[in-house]
Protein backbone atom coordinates (compact mmCIF):
# COMPACT_ATOMS: atom_id res chain seq x y z
CA UNK A 1 0.00 0.00 0.00
CA UNK A 2 1.29 3.45 -0.94
CA UNK A 3 2.54 5.41 2.06
CA UNK A 4 0.83 8.72 2.77
CA UNK A 5 2.94 11.82 2.17
CA UNK A 6 3.38 13.68 5.49
CA UNK A 7 2.46 17.35 5.85
CA UNK A 8 4.72 19.73 7.77
CA UNK A 9 5.13 23.43 8.44
CA UNK A 10 8.92 22.89 8.61
CA UNK A 11 10.31 19.51 7.53
CA UNK A 12 10.39 16.95 10.31
CA UNK A 13 8.46 19.12 12.78
CA UNK A 14 4.91 18.47 13.88
CA UNK A 15 2.41 20.98 12.46
CA UNK A 16 0.42 22.99 14.97
CA UNK A 17 -3.09 24.23 14.41
CA UNK A 18 -1.86 27.67 13.29
CA UNK A 19 1.41 28.90 11.81
CA UNK A 20 3.37 31.20 14.10
CA UNK A 21 5.33 32.97 11.34
CA UNK A 22 4.75 34.39 7.84
CA UNK A 23 8.34 33.91 6.70
CA UNK A 24 11.03 31.56 7.99
CA UNK A 25 14.61 31.23 6.76
CA UNK A 26 17.35 28.69 7.41
CA UNK A 27 20.40 27.34 5.60
CA UNK A 28 19.89 24.17 3.58
CA UNK A 29 22.70 22.28 5.42
CA UNK A 30 21.24 23.11 8.86
CA UNK A 31 18.26 20.80 8.32
CA UNK A 32 19.38 18.41 5.55
CA UNK A 33 22.50 17.40 7.51
CA UNK A 34 20.22 16.11 10.30
CA UNK A 35 18.58 13.75 7.78
CA UNK A 36 21.74 12.44 6.06
CA UNK A 37 21.37 15.06 3.29
CA UNK A 38 18.08 13.57 2.12
CA UNK A 39 14.68 15.23 2.59
CA UNK A 40 11.92 12.68 2.09
CA UNK A 41 8.73 13.34 0.17
CA UNK A 42 6.48 15.72 2.10
CA UNK A 43 4.27 18.74 1.54
CA UNK A 44 3.17 21.97 3.22
CA UNK A 45 -0.51 22.76 3.54
CA UNK A 46 -0.32 26.56 3.81
CA UNK A 47 3.26 27.38 2.87
CA UNK A 48 5.17 28.24 -0.28
CA UNK A 49 8.90 27.47 -0.35
CA UNK A 50 11.89 28.96 -2.15
CA UNK A 51 15.23 27.14 -2.13
CA UNK A 52 18.32 29.02 -3.26
CA UNK A 53 21.09 26.63 -4.28
CA UNK A 54 24.40 28.50 -4.14
CA UNK A 55 26.80 25.52 -4.08
CA UNK A 56 26.69 21.75 -4.35
CA UNK A 57 24.37 19.49 -6.32
CA UNK A 58 21.59 16.96 -5.96
CA UNK A 59 18.13 16.06 -7.16
CA UNK A 60 14.77 17.72 -6.63
CA UNK A 61 11.83 15.30 -6.54
CA UNK A 62 8.32 16.53 -7.36
CA UNK A 63 5.85 13.68 -6.96
CA UNK A 64 6.99 11.01 -9.43
CA UNK A 65 9.50 13.17 -11.33
CA UNK A 66 13.11 14.09 -10.51
CA UNK A 67 15.28 16.97 -11.75
CA UNK A 68 19.04 17.38 -11.35
CA UNK A 69 20.14 20.41 -9.31
CA UNK A 70 23.11 22.45 -10.52
CA UNK A 71 24.03 25.78 -8.90
CA UNK A 72 23.20 28.57 -8.96
CA UNK A 73 19.49 27.80 -9.07
CA UNK A 74 16.17 28.63 -7.43
CA UNK A 75 13.53 26.01 -6.64
CA UNK A 76 9.95 27.16 -5.99
CA UNK A 77 7.34 24.85 -4.47
CA UNK A 78 3.66 25.78 -4.00
CA UNK A 79 1.50 24.52 -1.12
CA UNK A 80 0.21 20.90 -1.16
CA UNK A 81 2.77 19.72 -3.76
CA UNK A 82 4.70 16.59 -2.72
CA UNK A 83 8.44 17.18 -2.92
CA UNK A 84 11.77 15.96 -1.57
CA UNK A 85 15.50 16.40 -2.13
CA UNK A 86 18.78 14.48 -2.26
CA UNK A 87 21.72 16.80 -1.65
CA UNK A 88 25.48 16.44 -1.93
CA UNK A 89 27.39 17.08 1.30
CA UNK A 90 28.80 20.35 -0.06
CA UNK A 91 25.33 21.81 -0.60
CA UNK A 92 24.95 25.45 0.42
CA UNK A 93 22.16 27.98 0.21
CA UNK A 94 18.91 28.92 1.91
CA UNK A 95 15.36 27.67 2.20
CA UNK A 96 12.60 30.24 2.72
CA UNK A 97 9.19 29.12 3.97
CA UNK A 98 6.43 31.68 3.35
CA UNK A 99 2.75 31.76 4.20
CA UNK A 100 1.03 31.45 0.81
CA UNK A 101 -1.42 34.19 1.79
CA UNK A 102 1.53 36.61 2.00
CA UNK A 103 2.73 36.09 -1.59
CA UNK A 104 2.49 38.99 -4.07
CA UNK A 105 0.10 36.89 -6.19
CA UNK A 106 -2.11 33.94 -5.31
CA UNK A 107 -0.79 30.62 -6.72
CA UNK A 108 -3.20 29.58 -9.46
CA UNK A 109 -4.56 33.12 -9.86
CA UNK A 110 -5.29 34.68 -13.23
CA UNK A 111 -2.10 36.71 -13.45
CA UNK A 112 0.96 35.28 -15.20
CA UNK A 113 2.86 35.29 -11.88
CA UNK A 114 -0.01 33.47 -10.14
CA UNK A 115 -0.03 30.79 -12.86
CA UNK A 116 3.73 30.30 -12.48
CA UNK A 117 3.55 30.15 -8.68
CA UNK A 118 1.04 27.28 -8.87
CA UNK A 119 3.59 24.76 -10.22
CA UNK A 120 6.92 23.55 -8.78
CA UNK A 121 9.83 24.88 -10.78
CA UNK A 122 13.62 24.51 -10.80
CA UNK A 123 15.08 27.65 -12.41
CA UNK A 124 18.80 27.90 -13.27
CA UNK A 125 20.05 31.43 -12.57
CA UNK A 126 22.89 31.23 -15.09
CA UNK A 127 25.22 34.18 -15.66
CA UNK A 128 22.61 36.77 -16.62
CA UNK A 129 22.30 40.09 -14.82
CA UNK A 130 18.81 39.10 -13.61
CA UNK A 131 20.16 35.79 -12.30
CA UNK A 132 22.92 37.49 -10.34
CA UNK A 133 20.43 39.99 -8.94
CA UNK A 134 18.11 37.18 -7.78
CA UNK A 135 21.02 35.51 -5.96
CA UNK A 136 22.08 38.77 -4.31
CA UNK A 137 18.51 39.59 -3.30
CA UNK A 138 17.99 36.17 -1.72
CA UNK A 139 21.18 36.68 0.25
CA UNK A 140 19.85 40.07 1.42
CA UNK A 141 16.48 38.48 2.26
CA UNK A 142 18.23 35.93 4.50
CA UNK A 143 20.34 38.60 6.18
CA UNK A 144 17.38 40.92 6.76
CA UNK A 145 15.30 38.07 8.22
CA UNK A 146 18.08 37.19 10.67
CA UNK A 147 18.94 40.78 11.68
CA UNK A 148 15.44 41.82 12.89
CA UNK A 149 16.13 45.53 12.39
CA UNK A 150 13.75 48.48 11.92
CA UNK A 151 11.55 48.57 8.78
CA UNK A 152 12.16 44.83 8.40
CA UNK A 153 8.70 43.80 7.17
CA UNK A 154 8.60 46.23 4.26
CA UNK A 155 12.06 45.18 3.09
CA UNK A 156 11.23 41.47 3.36
CA UNK A 157 8.10 42.05 1.26
CA UNK A 158 10.06 44.01 -1.35
CA UNK A 159 12.86 41.44 -1.60
CA UNK A 160 10.35 38.58 -1.85
CA UNK A 161 8.33 40.26 -4.62
CA UNK A 162 11.50 41.08 -6.57
CA UNK A 163 12.84 37.53 -6.33
CA UNK A 164 9.61 35.91 -7.47
CA UNK A 165 9.02 38.30 -10.38
CA UNK A 166 12.58 37.97 -11.70
CA UNK A 167 12.70 34.18 -11.20
CA UNK A 168 9.41 33.82 -13.08
CA UNK A 169 10.89 35.87 -15.93
CA UNK A 170 14.01 33.70 -16.00
CA UNK A 171 11.90 30.52 -15.96
CA UNK A 172 9.83 31.71 -18.92
CA UNK A 173 12.75 33.02 -20.98
CA UNK A 174 13.74 29.72 -22.64
CA UNK A 175 10.18 29.11 -23.80
CA UNK A 176 8.97 32.52 -24.83
CA UNK A 177 10.54 35.79 -25.82
CA UNK A 178 9.27 38.08 -23.06
CA UNK A 179 8.76 41.11 -25.27
CA UNK A 180 6.77 39.15 -27.85
CA UNK A 181 4.67 37.36 -25.24
CA UNK A 182 3.66 40.44 -23.28
CA UNK A 183 0.13 41.36 -24.29
CA UNK A 184 -1.30 44.84 -24.43
CA UNK A 185 -3.53 44.04 -21.46
CA UNK A 186 -0.53 42.98 -19.39
CA UNK A 187 1.26 46.24 -20.20
CA UNK A 188 -1.82 48.21 -19.23
CA UNK A 189 -2.11 46.21 -16.02
CA UNK A 190 1.51 46.99 -15.13
CA UNK A 191 0.90 50.71 -15.75
CA UNK A 192 -2.28 50.55 -13.66
CA UNK A 193 -0.38 48.83 -10.84
CA UNK A 194 2.33 51.52 -10.93
CA UNK A 195 -0.30 54.26 -10.74
CA UNK A 196 -2.06 52.46 -7.92
CA UNK A 197 1.15 52.23 -5.88
CA UNK A 198 1.62 55.97 -6.34
CA UNK A 199 -1.94 57.14 -5.64
CA UNK A 200 -3.71 54.47 -3.54
CA UNK A 201 -3.43 56.47 -0.30
CA UNK A 202 -5.03 59.46 -2.04
CA UNK A 203 -8.19 57.33 -2.58
CA UNK A 204 -8.45 58.19 -6.28
CA UNK A 205 -11.61 56.83 -7.99
CA UNK A 206 -11.55 54.34 -10.88
CA UNK A 207 -12.23 57.20 -13.31
CA UNK A 208 -8.89 58.80 -12.40
CA UNK A 209 -6.91 55.65 -13.33
CA UNK A 210 -8.88 55.21 -16.57
CA UNK A 211 -8.12 58.80 -17.56
CA UNK A 212 -4.41 58.44 -16.76
CA UNK A 213 -4.24 55.30 -18.93
CA UNK A 214 -6.19 56.84 -21.79
CA UNK A 215 -9.04 54.34 -21.48
CA UNK A 216 -12.72 54.51 -20.73
CA UNK A 217 -13.67 53.37 -17.25
CA UNK A 218 -15.59 50.44 -18.77
CA UNK A 219 -12.56 49.36 -20.81
CA UNK A 220 -10.23 49.59 -17.81
CA UNK A 221 -12.65 47.52 -15.75
CA UNK A 222 -12.69 44.89 -18.50
CA UNK A 223 -8.88 44.77 -18.65
CA UNK A 224 -8.46 44.54 -14.87
CA UNK A 225 -11.16 41.89 -14.49
CA UNK A 226 -9.61 39.75 -17.24
CA UNK A 227 -6.23 39.85 -15.46
CA UNK A 228 -7.29 39.63 -11.81
CA UNK A 229 -10.91 38.48 -11.68
CA UNK A 230 -11.76 41.70 -9.83
CA UNK A 231 -13.12 45.11 -10.75
CA UNK A 232 -10.96 48.24 -10.51
CA UNK A 233 -12.84 49.23 -7.37
CA UNK A 234 -12.20 45.83 -5.79
CA UNK A 235 -8.48 45.95 -6.64
CA UNK A 236 -8.17 49.41 -5.06
CA UNK A 237 -9.99 48.23 -1.94
CA UNK A 238 -7.84 45.10 -1.71
CA UNK A 239 -4.64 47.18 -1.92
CA UNK A 240 -5.87 49.40 0.93
CA UNK A 241 -6.86 46.35 2.97
CA UNK A 242 -3.44 44.75 2.48
CA UNK A 243 -1.76 47.94 3.69
CA UNK A 244 -4.14 48.10 6.65
CA UNK A 245 -3.48 44.47 7.60
CA UNK A 246 0.30 45.00 7.57
CA UNK A 247 0.00 48.13 9.72
CA UNK A 248 -2.33 46.43 12.19
CA UNK A 249 -0.16 43.36 12.67
CA UNK A 250 3.37 44.71 12.40
CA UNK A 251 3.14 48.19 13.97
CA UNK A 252 1.99 49.45 17.36
CA UNK A 253 0.17 52.46 15.89
CA UNK A 254 -3.39 53.02 17.05
CA UNK A 255 -6.32 52.35 14.71
CA UNK A 256 -6.79 56.11 14.41
CA UNK A 257 -3.13 56.65 13.45
CA UNK A 258 -3.32 53.88 10.87
CA UNK A 259 -6.50 55.31 9.37
CA UNK A 260 -4.78 58.68 8.82
CA UNK A 261 -1.65 57.00 7.38
CA UNK A 262 -3.86 55.22 4.85
CA UNK A 263 -5.59 58.41 3.77
CA UNK A 264 -8.96 57.94 5.49
CA UNK A 265 -10.66 61.12 6.67
CA UNK A 266 -11.41 59.64 10.10
CA UNK A 267 -11.10 56.41 12.07
CA UNK A 268 -14.84 55.72 11.95
CA UNK A 269 -14.82 55.72 8.14
CA UNK A 270 -11.78 53.40 8.16
CA UNK A 271 -13.56 51.02 10.57
CA UNK A 272 -16.68 50.93 8.38
CA UNK A 273 -14.54 50.20 5.32
CA UNK A 274 -12.73 47.39 7.18
CA UNK A 275 -15.94 45.83 8.51
CA UNK A 276 -17.62 46.01 5.09
CA UNK A 277 -14.82 44.01 3.46
CA UNK A 278 -13.64 41.70 6.26
CA UNK A 279 -16.68 41.45 8.51
CA UNK A 280 -14.86 42.54 11.67
CA UNK A 281 -13.43 45.72 13.18
CA UNK A 282 -9.74 46.63 12.75
CA UNK A 283 -9.15 46.27 16.50
CA UNK A 284 -10.75 42.82 16.70
CA UNK A 285 -8.91 41.65 13.57
CA UNK A 286 -5.57 42.90 14.98
CA UNK A 287 -6.04 41.00 18.24
CA UNK A 288 -6.98 37.77 16.46
CA UNK A 289 -4.08 37.92 13.99
CA UNK A 290 -1.48 38.80 16.59
CA UNK A 291 -2.66 35.85 18.67
CA UNK A 292 -2.25 33.57 15.63
CA UNK A 293 1.24 34.83 14.78
CA UNK A 294 2.41 35.25 18.35
CA UNK A 295 3.32 38.87 17.71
Amino acid sequence: MKRAVPTYELYGEESGERPDFWLHCETIPSRSSLHHWEIGLHRHQSFFQILYIAEGSGDAVFGETSQAISPPAVITIPPTVSHGFRFSRDIDGFVFTILASHLPAAPGGRSRLGTWLAKPCLTPLGESEDGRYVAETLQRLAEEWAARRNHRTGLLDAYLSTVLALTARLAEAPRVDAAAAESENERRMERFDALLRQHVLAHRPAAFYARELGLSQTHLNRVVRSMTGQSVHEVIAERLLNAARRELVFTRASVQEISFRLGFSDAAYFSRFFVRHLGTTPRAWRMAERQKLGV
